[in-house]
């Protein structure tokens, strides 16, 4: 239908009653001329017709460039060996919306999403929303319906303008502050840092999980007398050693108790800040509960092991600082005689020459592919960028499948194929290797 003569554009019509979730989120697409538009006063009035006042829950609230979706697993894990019911919101996702919005660690159901919508959508009325702030104001009444009495929240982006933060947080987590998302946050870990510590509020405790917090997030604990505990000074971290020397685990110590972290998939900063600031929600916790807890945790998507023979990892690890942290992970699986095969597909307006560059010394085999979604790149294009990072032995594919087709017919059974670039690179390659592995059993 053309549009009408006076050149308006009508607005996308609500879904009606027993609308899908595809359809909610469709819409949620269409009624914001932008998808990224930082913000807080469209958030807040809509958040004041559905809450007349703030939530009888407990907000901690996860903001950082790299861990924060670990750190948020591990507060949902301890605060439930607590005894506490959680919900717990996250960006973005992996294979469906649901699992943004977890009840008690289960994604919500689709029944309960809707009912969120709606409500949200009866709220907001003329007010324009995006896709991110409709969804986390969503999450906020699914919370609510299902009377969850702690809510961890992580930003979407950056932290002070994100639209979790019109919820004061009662504790925060930063987990670290590097470079990524330039357009929006800076150039700089000064300004990124100021645009973080954004999440904090007057005399909440607070944890860092670094040792080099920049200035400006310094400057805002000063300004607002937040209780902060930084690492390796407050809290520190030193390897496990048994009876046959070190083993790859960490020993937490904070307040002059030590509790073991396992060894596995999650950074091992993110996780001890999470426990970090369990020590200060939940004081009476046991240790051994605590130590239990840890070792269910895992996080789809974060160097998640989805095959064997060769060893197939994934991980959504997407700048320069993330893929430090990952060339670490499998310097540690490597041993003479087996190489290491990735499969990288990226975005356009990340740092994909700082990407190459951090993984370099972990690789043998590059497989890079094209991202056909929005702001995706060619292979052809990925090639031309990292080229200057002095890669070899790389291939070029159109799509993250085959690219992983080759790196799987190219690896020996001793060898390590990883996966890695972004959310949507690690969401194909993963609903194609969960598939197979159903289809064998």
């Amino acid at each position: 239908m053309p549009p009408p003569s006076n050149g308006s554009v009508q607005p996308p019509a609500s879904p009606g009653a027993g609308a899908t979730v595809d359809q909610w989120l469709t819409y949620l697409e269409a009624i914001h001329p932008t998808e990224i538009d930082l913000g807080l006063d469209r958030v807040l009035i809509v958040l004041r017709r559905l809450f007349r006042r703030k939530p009888e829950a407990r907000i901690i609230t996860v903001a950082g460039t790299n861990g924060k979706g670990s750190a948020v697993a591990v507060v949902e894990a301890l605060l439930q060996a607590a005894g506490r019911r959680t919900g717990a919101y996250t960006s973005p996702h992996l294979q469906a919306y649901n699992e943004r919005v977890r009840l008690d660690r289960i994604d919500i159901a689709d029944e309960e999403l809707v009912k969120a919508f709606e409500a949200v959508e009866a709220a907001r009325g003329k007010v324009s929303l995006t896709y991110f702030e409709f969804g986390t104001l969503a999450a906020f009444v699914a919370f609510a319906n299902a009377g969850v009495d702690h809510w961890i929240l992580e930003v979407g982006l950056g932290g002070r303008l994100d639209a979790v933060n019109v919820l004061d947080a009662d504790l925060a987590i930063l987990t670290s502050v590097d470079i990524d998302h330039v357009a929006f946050l800076g150039d700089n870990r000064e300004v990124i840092g100021f645009e973080k510590a954004g999440v904090l509020r007057p005399g909440i405790p607070a944890v860092y999980a670094d040792h080099d917090p920049p200035r400006s997030v310094l400057q805002q604990v000063a300004a607002q007398k937040v209780k902060l505990a930084l690492m390796d000074r407050d809290y520190h971290l030193s390897p496990q050693i048994d009876d046959k020397g070190p083993n790859s685990g960490q020993t937490l110590e904070y307040a002059g108790q030590q509790i073991r972290l396992p060894a596995g998939p999650l950074p091992v900063k993110s996780v001890a800040a999470a426990v970090v600031a369990i020590r200060n929600l939940e004081p009476d916790l046991d240790i051994p509960t605590i130590e239990r807890a840890l070792s269910t945790v895992s996080v789809p998507g974060r160097f998640e092991r989805l095959g064997k023979g060769p060893d197939i990892f994934v991980d959504v690890g997407h700048n320069p600082h993330a893929a430090g942290w990952l060339a670490g992970q499998l310097e540690r699986l490597k041993s003479p005689g087996k190489e290491v095969h990735a499969v990288y597909a990226a975005l356009a307006d990340k740092d994909v020459e700082g990407v190459g560059r951090a993984m370099a010394r972990a690789v043998d085999h590059w497989y890079l592919a094209g991202l056909d979604v929005p702001r995706g790149l060619s292979g052809e294009a990925l090639k031309n960028r990292v080229a200057t990072t002095g890669l070899t032995s790389v291939s070029i594919s159109e799509t993250v499948l085959q690219a992983l087709g080759k790196a799987l017919s190219s690896a020996s059974a001793d060898d390590l194929v990883v996966v890695f670039g972004s959310f949507y690179t690690v969401a194909q390659a993963r609903d194609f290797l969960l598939r197979k592995n159903e289809s064998m059993g």
